[in-house]
């Protein structure tokens, strides 16, 4: 069990590099995007870097941490919990 977690936590890293990558490629091609349309001003380029790269990564980032929740065995730990308190409950 102990080596699943670990093996999960090392899939997450890799996972994360990739996010990162995926964040600064979508930013590249946001601001070719802005730079294209002539909307290129400091206020929109800060805005356009700020706005794409923390949204990709927390879109990616949830989708990860639930990947890896699922993967390591945390998942079923909570729901081995949960049905234990149902079962002292219902006696």
């Amino acid at each position: 069990m102990r080596s699943d977690r670990q093996q999960s936590a090392r899939q997450l890293r890799r996972m994360v590099k990739w996010i990162i990558m995926a964040g600064v490629l979508m930013v590249v091609g946001a601001l070719l995007y802005l730079r294209a349309m002539d909307a290129w001003s400091t206020h929109a380029v800060i805005a356009t870097v700020l706005g794409v790269f923390l949204s990709v990564l927390l879109g990616c980032g949830l989708f990860a941490l639930a990947f890896y929740s699922d993967k390591s065995g945390h998942d079923e730990d909570v729901s081995n919990t949960t049905s234990k308190r149902n079962d002292e409950h219902d006696v």
